[in-house]
């Protein structure tokens, strides 16, 4: 009877606040329809040994029935640890970043960390904006991949002045001083023209991204270097910067047709370009591979789907999400900070398909 009586009590209580109350739920309001203090709600939140079980199936219950968010910021203003970790991607339309994403979440939510995923949509601007709030949020830590238009490095600097760590993947600067988790993309390019070599092929085109961007500039490095192993010629014309869209690829595919002297194979460092790319040259009926052979890089899902099926490189972001989480994690409990220059570097592997195969 006394049970079915403070059961009834608290939902009347309950009712009041979650009908009544038009603001943010605060500790207080659990503890005034539990009747006990903020101090034993905060305890049971973060679940204190000193409080009963079932006190804190209690206090969960009118969490969650009140709609409370707990407040981060006061949270790490308190403690100096937020538990949460920023993530700055360029894009998260991309399987390659989607997926990163994926398994940094998993590996710091067994830590008991969140992530708040920002995009910079390949804007300095926007990156910089995004830095600024994620500091402003005292998150503990910031995984990041660079914008295509970033060269200045100070808001990066930013981050490593709050004294917080700041793990880099795929697009990182070596200025930063940082660790850096990413494929070897010059070796890269030499496994895509070793392969476009070995199927005859002589006029290799290169549709790269911007030498300004450090992956991009290791690619394109492979490629020429590459060419020179197999002494094959070197033509400027055949070299092509880009911001690797579909429509990128289309419009520097043209140019490439347009050439009194046009390519065999094109090599693109991004499968979206290289998507655009196997558009323009069906609509042209253009035989792929025979006439054209065709590798992207990035092993985006539809490069399995289209028809032909686009050969392209494999950069692992399941282990590259892993490593950057795991990294964070290293530098957990340090009171200090300090980074230097680490670099992990995974091989790329080259997924052959019918786009280059033509023997």
């Amino acid at each position: 009877m006394i049970l079915i009586f403070q059961t009834v009590l608290l939902f009347k209580r309950l009712s009041i606040y979650k009908f009544g109350k038009k603001n943010k739920t605060t500790i207080k309001d659990i503890a005034n329809v539990l009747n006990i203090s903020t101090a034993a709600v905060s305890k049971a939140l973060h679940n204190d040994s000193r409080i009963s079980e079932k006190t804190k199936k209690a206090v969960r219950q009118v969490a969650e029935n009140l709609n409370y968010q707990p407040n981060h910021l006061a949270s790490a203003l308190r403690s100096g640890k937020s538990k949460l970790i920023g993530v700055i991607v360029p894009k998260t339309n991309s399987n390659f970043f989607s997926s990163v994403i994926h398994n940094i979440e998993e590996g710091l939510n067994k830590e008991g960390y969140n992530i708040i995923i920002t995009q910079s949509n390949e804007s300095y601007k926007k990156e910089c904006a995004n830095i600024d709030a994620l500091l402003f949020t005292q998150v503990d830590g910031i995984i990041a991949s660079m914008a295509n238009e970033t060269v200045n490095l100070d808001h990066y600097e930013k981050i490593k002045a709050a004294g917080i760590p700041l793990i880099t993947f795929d697009r990182g600067e070596n200025d930063l001083n940082v660790d850096y988790i990413g494929i070897d993309d010059y070796n890269s390019s030499h496994i895509i023209v070793d392969h476009l070599v070995e199927q005859g092929c002589k006029r290799i085109a290169h549709i790269g991204g911007f030498k300004r961007t450090r992956i991009y500039n290791n690619r394109i490095r492979g490629y020429t270097d590459a060419l020179k192993k197999h002494k094959l010629p070197l033509d400027n014309e055949l070299l092509i910067e880009s911001s690797l869209t579909k429509e990128d690829g289309r419009a520097k595919m043209q140019d490439l047709l347009n050439l009194e002297n046009r390519p065999d194979a094109v090599y693109v460092a991004g499968d979206y370009a290289a998507l655009g790319v196997l558009e323009l040259l069906k609509e042209q009926n253009i035989s792929i591979p025979n006439d054209i052979a065709l590798v992207g890089f990035g092993n985006e899902p539809f490069t399995d789907i289209v028809s032909p099926k686009i050969t392209s490189v494999n950069q692992h972001s399941y282990e590259i999400g892993r490593i950057a989480a795991r990294t964070f994690l290293e530098y957990e409990g340090q009171q200090e900070i300090k980074q230097t220059l680490k670099k992990n570097i995974l091989e790329a592997e080259l997924i052959v398909r019918e786009s280059s195969k033509r023997k």
